[in-house]
């Protein structure tokens, strides 16, 4: 099941710019284990989607898993042989922006061992560096 908004007011929407660190979303709110972005970039619904299913098969469906981000910008792109101007893009994929330091999954229940298998099977899935952090 790929995530994406349900209602949205406007089809295309700017790039803007990318910021670098994240301070608002960079501790453990909900679980104990946590899986971190170290660099910023933009994240696919099937990115978030092919991360969560290989965390959730690596914890065999034991404890609780928490997906903090959520994609609600719809990316654009031309056809590869189409020349310069005449417009935006027409709608790829819905994504979202990463900020570095920003929490991406959360995990409680199981052993620390068991998240950390988890996580890193599910941050390989993911386009940008990301670390595993524990709840202090």
């Amino acid at each position: 099941m790929l995530l994406y908004p349900k209602k949205i007011k406007y089809k295309k929407i700017r790039k803007g710019k990318m910021k670098f660190f994240d301070y608002k979303t960079n501790k453990i709110k909900f679980g104990s284990v946590g899986l971190k972005a170290i660099e910023s970039g933009t994240i696919s619904s099937r990115n978030i989607e092919a991360a969560r299913q290989s965390i959730s098969r690596k914890i065999k469906r034991n404890g609780k898993l928490w997906v903090r981000i959520f994609p609600h910008t719809p990316m654009t792109a031309k056809s590869l042989g189409a020349r310069m101007g005449k417009g935006k893009g027409s709608f790829q994929n819905w994504s979202t922006k990463v900020k570095g330091g920003s929490m991406l999954f959360e995990l409680c229940g199981i052993s620390k061992n068991a998240a950390i298998k988890a996580f890193k099977t599910g941050g390989a899935k993911l386009p940008i560096k990301t670390t595993i952090t524990y709840y202090i």
